[in-house]
């Protein structure tokens, strides 16, 4: 298996001038770019990653970020971390269901608690609040309702 930074290097041959970082052992990726990465990644022999085992969501109030946890079962290797991230106001990000079945559930929790549109995921709604819900409980910015109230009191 190539180290993060073989593979970044790799990722900047493929795509030259696309903005692709570093941070730590994550590969940062924009937006724009996500998709063809993702095929990239997953369809390159050398890397084979044929596996996203996790989805996350993280609210950094300037920006929201996805995290993506990418392995390899066909050469049993990974992990390959990839951070792609997106503005507050406007926060969508391409989904990667189509590539990776396993990212469909995933995607549907960082849209329900972060507010992370996926753009052609094919069932996004709400997984774990309710439909009429409004808000996004892991956002920063949520101010849970009662939160006046003095601690214990209900």
């Amino acid at each position: 298996m190539k180290s993060p930074e073989d593979i970044y290097h790799d990722l900047e041959a493929k795509f030259p001038g696309a903005g692709i970082t570093r941070e730590g052992n994550a590969i940062v990726v924009p937006k724009e770019k996500w998709a063809e990465t993702a095929v990239f990644l997953k369809e390159n022999p050398e890397y084979a990653l044929d596996y996203l085992s996790c989805v996350t969501g993280v609210d950094y109030k300037e920006y929201l970020e996805c995290v993506y946890h990418l392995y390899s079962l066909q050469k049993k290797t990974g992990l390959v971390t990839i951070k792609v991230r997106t503005d507050r106001q406007k926060s969508e990000l391409p989904s990667v269901t189509p590539i990776w079945r396993s990212a469909e559930f995933q995607e549907r929790e960082a849209y329900d608690l972060v507010g992370i549109h996926f753009q052609g995921h094919p069932d996004l709604r709400r997984i774990l609040m309710w439909d009429g819900f409004q808000h996004h409980p892991l956002r920063k910015d949520y101010v849970q309702e009662n939160q006046d109230r003095p601690p214990g009191e209900f």
